[in-house]
């Protein structure tokens, strides 16, 4: 009798110990599998940030290496012909201006030194000292903003090529949704008829 139930209080704790040992296993293997889980999540990488700022060095090394580096379009050859072209515009400015304004400076010279006279031939024998005074800052004035306009326009091409380069990379399909289709729109009433004209209508989803 005391074999009995020595041998049933044996087989109770020997079940609950086996029990307990698989509920441990269970917890380890979660718990690994979790961890497996976790370390293939991949961080984020905003690509259109990276991109942005290679486009904007490139840019800044080479004006207009940006934008065609973004991948060339028409409409991306016409931004970067309309940088150089307004880079040439601006050094035929200064060109121009800095001759005027030595024309000026020589005849302010040569009049301090030769008593007020004009070198010989000069076109603004008749003028007064105060007016080539004046036109002569005029020049200086104009050569200092086409330096500051050189400076504007180096920025704005670094600022385009890395908006531009950030909107190529923004992607709202997933979004967004844009349906354009034809309607007809009503224009006015007049004499108890409502006229209509072809127009196209345009519907964002999110």
């Amino acid at each position: 009798m005391h074999k009995i139930l020595l041998l049933s209080v044996f087989l109770f704790f020997a079940a609950f110990a086996a029990r307990a040992q698989e509920k441990l296993t269970g917890k380890k293997d979660s718990a690994s599998l979790q961890s497996k889980v976790t370390d293939t999540v991949k961080p984020y990488v905003n690509l259109g940030k990276i991109a942005g700022r290679r486009a904007a060095i490139r840019s800044a090394m080479l004006p207009g290496l940006g934008q065609i580096r973004n991948g060339f379009t028409f409409y991306r050859g016409l931004k970067v012909a309309g940088i150089y072209t307004g880079a040439t515009l601006l050094t035929i400015s200064y060109i121009d201006n800095s001759k005027q304004y030595n024309v000026f400076v020589d005849e302010l010279e040569y009049r301090a030194t030769h008593g007020g006279q004009s070198p010989p031939g000069s076109p603004y024998a008749n003028s007064a000292p105060d007016r080539l005074v004046l036109a002569k800052d005029t020049f200086r004035r104009n050569k200092q903003v086409i330096i500051f306009s050189y400076v504007g326009l180096y920025l704005l091409n670094i600022v385009e090529a890395y908006i531009d380069a950030r909107l190529a990379n923004f992607d709202v399909g997933d979004v967004a949704r844009i349906k354009i289709r034809p309607d007809l729109m009503n224009s006015n009433q007049m004499y108890g008829f409502n006229s209509f004209v072809p127009g196209m209508k345009v519907a964002i989803s999110f």
